[in-house]
């Protein structure tokens, strides 16, 4: 069978029709959270307007390691879109982004509370030139509430939302979870909500707001941790590289490398001791139930320790796969471009990048069987589309544009 692919690559097929495309998104967004979840849209196909401001840009080209005046960071999470400058504090650049909005389907933004309201760009005033916006407000905290106005990152949300609380060994202070993934999980939860707000809009019509806040995101994703302590009063604390409710986490190997293994459910518990010369565990009292296991863990663990502590790293390896026991190395960046897998999922791309040539780059997730996202490009220099977008979907002249240039709009 020939597949899709090759077909395409040999110049018999077209490119399939991305599933978003026709949506056209305004970002007002900057550094993470907006930013991804407009690089998300864009992959599948939507034609993401990003704005910058003139002759800064966004904080994101100033973070992380740069090349040649690009920052890696910036051109990951910017990939794919059009960019322009604007001052959105300018009256003159307030009146575009309302022009703007007459002609896109969503609005991205992460200004603090009231701050688009004082510039006439809050969601009032643009459901009014567009009802069929939907708009999408992402902040540190949420739009309501008495921290509504505090200011925040990543590391902000993961402390608010409880992660960082239960990151890092169980005899030490709490560790900062890295990376910045309450801003990614932002992202995602971001862009659910505004394909839904979108399939709604296309039901009936009628567009909406989405509040998205980063510590919520965090919060979200705490497993079982709120019904815990909401029922039994109990808090969950650190569990460090083992897990703390059923056999697994991360293990020293006799030359010196990790393995993270997990075996939660009771079949993987029997293979777990069947490898290591206990067959007679699951029998025993203290082990039998998986509600009596956690209390003595500690017994497992160890007996984990000393199973890694004896064996080089491929052994053991080995012996879990044979075991078919749920289990992974623990992969440096060096370690997964040399991976097979990476490479047959296509999980690093070469993604063309001005001034750079490519840029090895994440692929494109999920993977959808008939219309896959691709990237067309890495994040673009600053203002790069802006000419483009003025002219072509404002109909303004060069004139006109020049004139903006000049007053410092664009």
């Amino acid at each position: 069978m020939v597949a899709t692919r090759d077909l395409i690559d040999c110049g018999l097929m077209t490119e399939p029709r991305l599933p978003l495309e026709g949506i056209r998104v305004l970002e007002l967004a900057q550094v993470v959270a907006g930013p991804f979840c407009g690089a998300l849209m864009a992959e599948f196909g939507a034609e993401v307007i990003k704005t910058e401001m003139p002759g800064r840009g966004d904080d994101l080209r100033r973070l992380g390691p740069t090349e040649d005046g690009c920052t890696y960071w910036f051109a990951v999470d910017n990939r794919n879109k059009k960019l322009m400058t604007l001052d959105l504090h300018a009256p003159k650049g307030q009146e575009i982004v309302r022009r703007l909005v007459a002609n896109c389907d969503v609005v991205l933004e992460n200004f603090r509370p009231g701050v688009l309201e004082r510039w006439g760009l809050g969601w009032d005033a643009l459901h009014a030139i567009n009802p069929r916006l939907v708009m999408a407000r992402i902040t540190a905290f949420g739009q309501t509430g008495p921290l509504n106005q505090g200011p925040g990152y990543a590391a902000i949300g993961s402390a608010f939302g409880g992660t960082w609380y239960l990151n890092g060994s169980a005899d030490r202070p709490p560790a900062r979870p890295t990376p910045v993934y309450p801003d990614y999980m932002t992202g995602l939860f971001t862009a659910f909500g505004v394909l839904t707000a979108l399939r709604h809009r296309d039901a009936t019509g009628e567009g909406q707001w989405i509040d998205a806040a980063l510590y919520e995101s965090a919060f979200r994703v705490l497993e079982y941790t709120t019904s815990l302590y909401g029922r039994q009063g109990v808090v969950r604390e650190r569990g460090g590289l083992q897990h703390a409710g059923w056999p697994g986490g991360a293990f020293e190997t006799q030359d010196g490398k990790w393995i993270v293994f997990t075996a939660p459910a009771q079949h993987l518990f029997e293979r777990l001791c069947a490898m290591i010369g206990r067959p007679d565990l699951p029998r025993d009292p203290r082990f039998a139930a998986a509600s009596e296991r956690p209390q003595h863990i500690p017994v497992i663990l160890d007996l984990m320790t000393e199973w890694f502590a004896a064996r080089p790293f491929e052994k053991a390896l080995a012996e879990l796969k044979g075991h078919d026991i749920p289990h992974s190395p623990i992969m440096s960046m060096a370690d997964i471009f040399a991976d097979p897998h990476y490479r047959a999922r296509e999980m690093i791309i070469d993604v063309p990048a001005e001034g750079l040539g490519v840029l090895p780059q994440p692929g494109v997730v999920p993977k959808l069987s008939l219309t896959p996202g691709r990237v067309t490009h890495a994040g673009a220099a600053l203002g790069r589309h802006t000419d483009e977008i003025l002219s072509t979907l404002l109909g303004m002249t060069a004139a006109e544009i020049a004139q903006l240039r000049a007053d410092r709009v664009v």
